[in-house]
C-alpha cells in the first residue's frame, strides 16, 4: 500500500520507520503528554517538509494523556474523556500480538500526510471488538500507570509495529526507537533474522532523552519474559544475545545493546549519557544531536514577516497583539485582566520535580514583592502537566493555584496542550526555564518560545547552553556548584536568577526599550540553527546512512 502522497528526495531514499509512544501533531489529535510528542510532532512534519523516506509508528490512544480541568475550589481536576478521530483512515489491516501467552488483536489506523502536513503515521490500538475489556485497556491511556499494562503497550507498539509494516509490504531500511518503550521490535526482529544480532543491530537506531535515572524505566526481566515482550524468546538466549545478565533489565540498556548507534539530544547530554552508561559493556556509540523544533509550525508568520523585513514598530506591534490574544485566555480562566505593556514571565512545560516549576516562589516574600512591584510590574503564568498520578507534582501544581490567588498578576492555566502552548509562546516577554543542572536533557519550548520573540531566561543546560549569548540574545542563570547539597543549589539558582531578574532583566525592558528589541531580534536570528530541518538531517547523515 503506498502511504506517501508526496514524491520522495532521493537524499532521504533510506526508508526509515520511527516509534514513538505520543505525536503532538495538532491540538485536534490528544495523541501525546508533553515535550517527547512535542518534538516527534516536529520529527514528521520537517521529514514532510525534506520529503524524508520516514514513516512515523505509535499508538492510537483512546482516552489520550488526560483533560485538565478544576474542582470547585479551582485545583487540578484530571478527566479522562473518550476520543474519537474522524481523520484518521483505517488500513483494514489487523495483526497478533501474544501478551501474557494470550492472542491479542491490534489493528492499524493511518494518519494520511496531507491531512497535517506531516510524514505519514500509522497508529495501533487494542481497543477493537476482537479483544476482550483487559485487552482492549492496553490503548486506553497513555503511560498507564499499571506496570503490566506499560509493558503490554510497549509490546503491542514494537512487536505489532513491526508486523503492521510487513503486512503493508513496506520493507524498512531503520527502525528509529525515540526513548526505549518499542525495544520489542528488536526482539520481532531478532526472529525474523535467525538472532542474528549483528544484523538486526544494523537495521536499529535509538534516540535517549532522560538524564534523570528514574526515567530510564526497568522492569524484572521475569515479568517481561512472562509477558511477552522478549517476543517468545527464553531468558537465557536473552541475556547471551544482549550480553546482559541483570535481572533487572533496564529499556535503555537494552537498547544501546541492540542499536548501530545512539544519540543523546544536547551537547551537554551527550556527555551525562556516556557518563550514565560508561560501564554497559556492549553498548553503542552515542552522539550528540541537539533537538529542535519545527519552526514553520510553532513560528507567528506575521511577526516572523515583520522580523525580515527589519520592521521593528510593527514586529513590536504584533508581540502586543499577541499578548492580547494569550491574555484573553488568562481572563477567560482565571477572571484575571493583564496589561500587554506588562513584562509578562511564563513558565509552561511538564510539571517535575527536577524542573523546579516553584523556583520564582522560594522565597514568597521576595516572590511577593516582585509581583507588587509598582516601578518594574510584572506578570506570570503558569502551566503544564503532572503527571495524572504523580501527586507530588499535581500538589506544586495546586500550590501555585492558592499563591497565584493572591495577586490579579499571576496565574496558573489549565489545558497545556498544541494550542495553548502556542498561545504561551507567542504571548510571553520571557520564557523561563528552571531546571536543576545536568538534569534537563534539552528542554526544546524555549526554542520555539524565541522564534516568537520571546527571550529565552534559563538555566546554562541543555540547549540553552549551545544557543546564549548572555544579555545579547538570552538572559542565562549560570547554575550552581553541582557537587554542594541540592537544597544549597536550589538556593544558589534561586539567588542567581532573582539577581538577573531584578537587576537586568526589568531595567532593561522598561528603561532600555530599545535594547529590549534588539534582545528579541538577536534571538530570533540565531535560533534558526534549532530548527528541526536541521535534526532530521543529521538522523540521516549521522544515524541511519553514516
Amino acid at each position: 500500500m503506498e502511504l506517501f502522497d508526496y514524491k520522495i528526495d532521493e537524499k532521504y531514499k533510506t526508508k526509515v520507520a520511527y516509534f514513538s509512544m505520543e505525536f503532538g501533531i495538532d491540538q485536534a489529535f490528544k495523541n501525546y503528554s508533553g515535550g517527547l510528542g512535542f518534538l516527534a510532532g516536529s520529527h514528521l512534519r520537517s521529514a514532510y517538509d525534506l520529503r524524508q523516506n520516514t514513516i512515523g509508528v505509535g499508538m492510537l490512544w483512546s482516552y489520550g494523556y488526560y483533560d485538565q480541568a478544576r474542582n470547585k475550589d479551582n485545583t487540578l481536576k484530571i478527566d479522562f474523556i473518550r476520543k474519537f478521530y474522524y481523520f484518521l483512515k483505517d488500513l483494514n489491516i489487523k495483526v497478533t500480538v501474544h501478551i501474557n501467552s494470550k492472542p491479542i488483536t491490534v489493528k492499524a489506523f493511518l494518519l494520511p500526510s496531507n491531512c497535517f502536513d506531516t510524514a505519514p503515521l500509522i497508529l495501533l490500538s487494542t481497543d477493537v471488538f476482537e479483544n476482550d475489556y483487559l485487552a482492549k485497556t492496553i490503548s486506553h491511556h497513555l503511560y498507564d500507570a499499571n506496570e503490566e499494562t506499560r509493558i503490554a503497550q510497549e509490546i503491542v507498539l514494537g512487536i505489532g509495529g513491526v508486523k503492521v509494516l510487513k503486512a503493508l509490504g513496506e520493507k524498512i531500511d531503520i527502525y528509529h526507537l525515540n526513548e526505549g518503550h518499542a525495544l520489542p521490535l528488536a526482539f520481532e526482529l531478532l526472529r525474523e533474522h535467525n538472532k542474528d544480532i549483528n544484523l538486526v543491530k544494523n537495521k536499529v537506531v535509538f534516540t535517549t532523552h532522560t538524564p534523570e535515572m528514574a526515567g530510564n524505566e526497568e522492569h524484572d526481566i521475569y515479568l517481561l519474559q512472562r509477558m511477552g515482550f522478549f517476543n517468545g524468546f527464553e531468558i537465557d538466549e536473552v541475556k547471551n544475545m544482549l550480553n546482559y545478565y541483570d535481572d533487572n533489565f533496564s529499556l535503555t540498556i537494552g537498547a544501546l545493546k541492540v542499536s548501530k548507534r545512539a544519540n543523546a539530544v544536547s551537547k551537554i547530554h551527550e556527555k551525562v549519557a556516556n557518563e550514565m552508561w560508561k560501564n554497559v559493556d556492549g553498548k553503542c556509540e552515542i552522539i550528540g544531536i541537539t533537538n529542535a523544533q519545527n519552526m514553520r509550525y510553532w513560528a507567528d508568520k506575521q511577526l516572523l514577516s515583520w522580523f525580515e523585513e527589519h520592521e521593528d514598530y510593527q514586529l513590536m506591534g504584533r508581540k502586543k497583539h499577541l499578548k492580547k490574544i494569550l491574555f484573553e485566555e488568562v481572563a477567560n480562566q482565571t477572571g484575571k485582566i493583564f496589561d500587554p505593556e506588562v513584562l509578562t514571565i511564563v513558565w509552561a512545560r511538564r510539571f517535575a520535580e527536577y524542573k523546579r516549576p516553584w523556583l520564582l516562589t522560594y522565597d514568597l516574600e521576595r516572590f511577593r514583592k516582585l509581583v507588587t512591584n509598582t516601578k518594574y510590574p510584572v506578570q506570570i503564568i503558569w502551566a503544564g502537566k503532572p503527571y495524572p498520578f504523580d501527586y507530588r507534582a499535581i500538589n506544586t501544581f495546586n500550590d501555585l493555584i492558592a499563591v497565584s490567588k493572591e495577586f490579579k498578576n499571576v496565574a496558573v492555566l489549565i489545558g497545556y496542550e498544541l494550542k495553548l502552548s502556542k498561545l504561551l509562546k507567542q504571548g510571553s516577554n520571557i520564557w523561563l526555564n528552571t531546571p536543576r543542572f545536568s538534569r534537563e536533557a534539552s528542554g526544546t519550548s524555549g526554542m520555539s518560545a524565541t522564534i516568537n520573540g520571546s527571550v529565552h531566561f534559563s538555566i546554562d543546560d541543555g540547549w540553552h547552553d549551545e544557543f546564549y549569548k548572555d544579555n545579547y540574545n538570552s538572559f542565562t542563570i549560570h547554575h550552581a556548584d553541582t557537587s554542594l547539597d541540592i537544597r544549597e543549589q536550589d538556593r544558589l539558582d534561586y539567588e542567581n536568577m532573582m539577581n538577573k531578574l531584578e537587576n537586568e532583566i526589568l531595567p532593561i525592558y522598561y528603561d532600555d526599550p530599545k535594547r529590549w528589541v534588539q534582545i528579541i531580534k538577536n534571538g530570533m536570528n540565531d535560533i534558526s540553527y534549532f530548527n528541526s530541518s536541521r535534526m532530521v538531517r543529521e538522523y540521516y547523515e549521522k544515524l541511519y546512512d553514516f
